[in-house]
């Protein structure tokens, strides 16, 4: 049974739940689920029905990797224009990176900054990561008291000279301090010495670019944080994971009680570098999109859970830093409207269901944060949900989407799974690609 403040039920054929997907009627009253109800269950008075037939009631998609850009580099993104985005691609909660803005989020004052400038702007509910870099240890407790969800990293440089990377005394000694406060550490991890090794040749051929970003540097680095988190019994999530030969050494710490989880991206996992033309460089992102069969270890590390999650590393640019040499081009893939759809595809082609998807892509990236209202269609979970039409097809037009700049490396491409709307503690925020004034709100780590 409903409770008595009831105001919006929403009906599905298909409803993605915790238990699995089934027909379902979900009970909304002040913005959280009420309850997980029959299909048939009868309108309770005073309450609006929304019914969505066979299309699926999938939870609000949860992105913790996304680099919103503002203030300081507004050109190249922005709170309104990502989380517009975000809204229209069906996720109803993003992480904001602490680089790429200016000031980056290194302290409190410049969190501070950043949550004046979001406010007014976010169509999803947004929160922050703070940055770790060589000269701010003293503050890593103060931002995570002021209630950043963890803390970024780089082992190599990071491409903006006000963020620069860890070496190893420092990545330890961040570390040790953000485990005495219980905290967590995300790292892009790609060991330096292994790249300056790698042969640096520029121009427009992906495979020069592909062979100056080998695996090996991701297994080193990863084999780097996964003894330093078994020292000080830290918790450490690797970024973006690309080189699937890093797995077994990931699976084999988990099975040790490591405090260690994983991410991957929709491009590492929809995307091969065989079809990466030369010159092509929307497509370049560190670390790099690698083969089709690395593609495939991929997957199977999603399915048996050695990676828990997926979300975009949205990194824009403004067109003019695409340039067509590979070694001189901004990296980074622009995906936050397209990865449900894109994933989808992929995850479909490959026998996974939807249920899966909504693990990888909402329930672990809450977990992972300590998102303990979003991630699931659940009664005392925040009514956040996307509604998709899992059989319907579109094909990418960067003119329809979202985000500020409209270069994609999925020009062209036709993907299964149009997301027809978003909803944000019970109100639609995107139909059909019409979005509705901001409503999101910003978050703080629960504490």
């Amino acid at each position: 049974m409903s409770g008595p403040d009831v105001n919006l039920i929403l009906r599905s054929t298909r409803v993605v739940t915790p238990e699995g997907t089934r027909p379902a009627a979900v009970a909304v009253a002040g913005g959280t689920i009420d309850a997980v109800l029959p299909y048939d269950t009868r309108v309770p008075a005073g309450a609006r029905l929304e019914g969505f037939g066979d299309d699926v009631l999938l939870p609000g998609l949860v992105d913790t990797h996304v680099h919103v850009n503002d203030p300081g580099r507004t050109a190249w993104e922005g709170f309104w224009t990502a989380t517009r985005a975000a809204a229209a691609g069906g996720i109803t909660t993003l992480l904001d990176m602490p680089l790429n803005s200016l000031p980056p989020t290194t302290t409190v004052e410049h969190l501070r900054v950043k949550q004046g400038v979001a406010a007014p702007k976010a169509h999803v509910d947004t929160g922050f990561w703070g940055g770790a870099i060589p000269s701010n240890v003293k503050d890593l407790r103060p931002l995570y008291e002021a209630g950043v969800f963890g803390f970024k990293c780089f082992l190599s440089p990071s491409g903006v000279e006000e963020f620069p990377e860890l070496d190893q005394e420092q990545l330890a000694r961040s570390m040790a301090e953000i485990a005495g406060f219980g905290g967590l550490l995300i790292v892009h991890a790609e060991d330096p010495h292994h790249l300056a090794e790698a042969p640096q040749r520029p121009g427009p051929a992906y495979a020069d670019f592909l062979a100056s970003r080998p695996r090996d540097a991701e297994n080193t680095a990863i084999e780097g944080l996964i003894a330093h988190a078994k020292r000080l019994n830290a918790r450490v999530h690797v970024l973006h994971l690309s080189s699937s030969d890093a797995l077994p050494l990931i699976a084999a710490a988990k099975r040790e009680g490591v405090r260690v989880t994983v991410e991957s991206c929709p491009h590492f996992l929809t995307l091969t570098a065989e079809e990466v033309p030369d010159g092509a460089t929307e497509f370049k992102c560190c670390p790099p999109i690698r083969e089709a069969a690395n593609q495939d270890a991929l997957w199977a590390g999603l399915a048996d859970g050695t990676i828990d999650c997926i979300v975009s590393d949205h990194s824009p640019c403004t067109t003019d830093l695409k340039t067509p040499d590979f070694a001189s081009a901004w990296g980074g893939i622009s995906s936050l409207q397209l990865g449900l759809p894109a994933i989808w595809t992929e995850a479909r082609r490959r026998g996974h269901s939807l249920d899966d998807v909504a693990r990888w892509m909402s329930a672990a990236p809450a977990a992972l944060a300590g998102l303990t209202r979003k991630g699931a269609i659940e009664a005392g979970r925040d009514a956040d949900f996307a509604v998709l039409a899992p059989e319907a097809t579109f094909t990418v037009d960067p003119a329809e989407l979202f985000h500020r700049n409209q270069v994609t490396a999925y020009a062209g491409k036709t993907l299964h799974g149009v997301v027809r709307s978003s909803w944000l503690r019970g109100v639609r925020i995107a139909a059909d690609g019409e979005l509705a004034e901001p409503t999101g709100r910003l978050l703080e780590r629960d504490r």
